[in-house]
């Protein structure tokens, strides 16, 4: 690896935040922009005026309803580092997104409710993290509202899944009544405290001071003793941070703090900077290594249209996994064998671009109108290398699509085919219900609203969504599908992969079907843990 390279995939520190919806998680992402000073002002602004969107959020479905339902990206220098954040889709029927954010990043900082501690979409994202052995880092928010005792959200991480949970940081003062934090050394002893002083809705900066334990102990007294024997029972337990307990996934480093009031995330950004790993070797689908040194590589991660209503464009957002990227060098696809000339090369956060001339491993660039390129796609160059595909999710819920004028239908299938190809839906057909009215297949309902909502935004077409009494879908095979076709409360598809899908009215037709028809190929389809 050449001197500069092997500096600049060092400097790089690629994560993700993950967590169970209204977490945080686009709050915090602005709070570290903030510290980062990329913006000189959150996006959220708080009180009786209620909630400004955040700049990450740019779908107006985003900002109308509070949540994020596309990831973002965003590269932002902190000290000697490069951090590219990648911002997720908080609400589970959006799990599959997030997915593919999770096969971008080199680490994640998993967001937790300090009221309401673990919750069922950060169970299933960790379990994700866990299999693709990726390192992270606990944040609890919200410690500015009441919530729960410290230490019974670190039992409950420990006991929940099986991560030994090692606090940095942990709070002074109980949960709605937060004064700053306790910084723990090697050892666990206390060796400073951080006092925060609030500032109006938290969109600026929060001042810091800082004190040695000894002056803590004359200005806080009993939180600060209570803070110092929770610190100590914790280095009795054997809860103080080790790197390389870390990097095996075993051990997550905890820190508290209030992203809506800029409490903590400085020492966020440090914790990411000190112990998040630099980008490292990546498996192809041989099982080889892939290492930062060699040629120029990169994985497809997420594709997303209509993120600038003025330019109608189609960004493919990029992983580089090896080598130097430059704006303008022609690489090769390696799904098609054809070349990919990378004029337009951007990094993107919400509506605001800005061009990338040079990119090191690790970083996160977009390309526009890479029409060609699909979610789980390689791109080189030189010595040919293709990484594994990304799994879809299973499908739960399914409902026809359908435009409502039918002097629409070419604007129709454009848009059906551009959804498709960004992932935002599974699109199945079969020659009984015909191209007409096509097949939607999501994970969540909510998937389908964003279709219709951009259906009618972008592409001019309103339609026309009909529900199916489906909840099930396995992958068959082309001897077993005229058979299950035939079969009551089953009907089959092709998806746009060319997989055979067959859906099932419910669990107890499936069963029946696969004790009375052994045969007959069901395979489930891959879902996030596995």
């Amino acid at each position: 690896m050449s001197g500069r390279l092997a500096e600049e995939v060092a400097r790089r520190r690629t994560f993700a935040v993950i967590s169970h919806p209204d977490a945080g998680k686009s709050t915090l992402t602005e709070a570290l922009a903030l510290h980062a000073k990329v913006i000189s002002e959150a996006g959220a602004i708080h009180g009786k005026a209620g909630r400004k969107s955040t700049v990450s959020d740019w779908m107006e479905m985003e900002k109308a309803r509070g949540i994020s339902v596309s990831s973002t990206a965003l590269q932002f220098e902190y000290g000697d580092c490069v951090i590219n954040l990648v911002d997720t889709p908080g609400h589970s029927d959006f799990s599959e997104d997030t997915y593919r954010v999770l096969t971008a990043v080199d680490a994640a900082v998993m967001l937790i409710d300090a009221a309401k501690g673990l919750e069922p979409q950060t169970l299933k994202l960790f379990q994700v993290c866990r299999h693709r052995g990726i390192p992270v880092i606990t944040v609890i928010n919200k410690w500015d509202r009441p919530g729960r005792a410290p230490l019974e959200l670190l039992d409950e991480i420990a006991e929940r899944i099986g991560l030994t949970p090692t606090p940095l940081f942990l709070p002074v003062g109980i949960a709605g009544d937060f004064r700053g934090l306790l910084r723990r050394g090697t050892d666990g002893a206390p060796v400073e405290y951080i006092h925060f002083t609030r500032t109006a809705g938290g969109a600026t900066i929060a001042p810091e001071e800082s004190y040695t334990p000894e002056q803590a102990q004359a200005r806080e007294d009993e939180v600060w003793t209570t803070a110092v024997e929770e610190s100590e029972l914790l280095s009795a337990t054997g809860q103080d941070h080790d790197q390389e307990l870390f990097l095996a996934g075993q051990t997550s480093p905890v820190i508290y703090g209030s992203a809506m009031l800029n409490f903590g995330v400085r020492q966020i950004l440090e914790t990411l900077v000190s112990l998040a790993p630099p980008p490292g070797p990546r498996a192809d689908v041989k099982g080889e290594p892939r290492d930062p040194a060699d040629p120029f590589s990169a994985v497809v991660f997420k594709v997303q249209a209509g993120m600038d209503a003025a330019h109608r464009d189609r960004l493919a957002f990029m992983r580089i996994v090896s080598g130097e990227f430059e704006r303008g060098m022609v690489v090769t696809h390696a799904q098609t064998g054809r070349p990919f000339a990378t004029k337009y090369a951007l990094t993107v956060f919400g509506r605001e671009r800005t061009t990338v001339d040079t990119a090191y491993p690790g970083d996160v660039v977009g390309l526009v109108n890479a029409t060609a390129l699909a979610p789980g796609h390689t791109l080189f160059i030189d010595r040919k290398v293709e990484f594994p595909p990304i799994p879809s999710f299973a499908p739960e819920h399914f409902a026809t699509l359908r435009a409502r004028s039918a002097g629409k239908y070419k604007q129709f299938r454009k848009a059906i085919d551009q959804l498709d190809s960004e992932g935002v839906v599974q699109v199945l057909r079969n020659d009984t219900r015909g191209d007409a009215s096509p097949v939607l297949a999501a994970v969540g309902p909510m998937q389908f609203e964003v279709v219709t909502a951009r259906m009618q935004s972008e592409f001019g077409v309103e339609t026309q969504l009909d529900f199916l009494p489906y909840q099930l879908a396995r992958r068959t095979d082309a001897e077993s599908a005229p058979e299950l076709d035939r079969q009551r409360g089953v009907e089959v598809f092709t998806r746009t992969d060319g997989a055979l899908l067959a859906l099932f009215s419910d669990k107890w037709r499936l069963q029946y079907i696969q004790k009375e028809m052994s045969t007959m190929t069901l395979e489930p389809l891959v879902a996030a843990a596995d």
